[in-house]
């Protein structure tokens, strides 16, 4: 069973940064590709960014794209999301995922994710 902490989230003006952490544990985190997601506008969790267990390939959401940066240091067992230019729109609960490298379908898809975290509050006032 792995666990997923999220922090870093926080109050900050349009067109600021913030960074997310992601602590993972109870798993081998090298062999898991993570994401991160957040509640889009019906509410559902839409995809954010992603990056791969194996080549560190990254993937991104057309919103976030070119704004947002999904890294992972597999040493210190964490995840990153470094997000930059922020809009008002980007306010929302950020959630860290992982899933296995045997699972398989799209990154972009919630249910192909195996587990989350709690989610961090990030609000961006204009």
């Amino acid at each position: 069973q792995v666990q997923l902490v999220e922090s870093g989230g926080g109050l900050v003006q349009a067109g600021g940064s913030l960074r997310l952490s992601c602590a993972a544990s109870g798993g081998t985190f090298s062999s898991y590709s993570m994401g991160w997601f957040r509640p889009g506008p019906g509410k559902e969790r839409e995809f954010v960014a992603a990056i791969n267990r194996s080549d560190g390939d990254t993937y991104y959401g057309d919103s976030v794209k070119g704004r947002f940066t999904i890294s992972r240091d597999n040493a210190r067992i964490t995840l990153y999301l470094q997000m930059n230019s922020l809009k008002p729109e980007d306010t929302a609960v950020y959630y860290c995922a992982a899933r296995p490298s045997y699972y398989s379908g799209s990154y972009y898809s919630r249910y192909t994710w195996r587990y989350w975290g709690q989610g961090t509050q990030v609000t961006v006032s204009s």
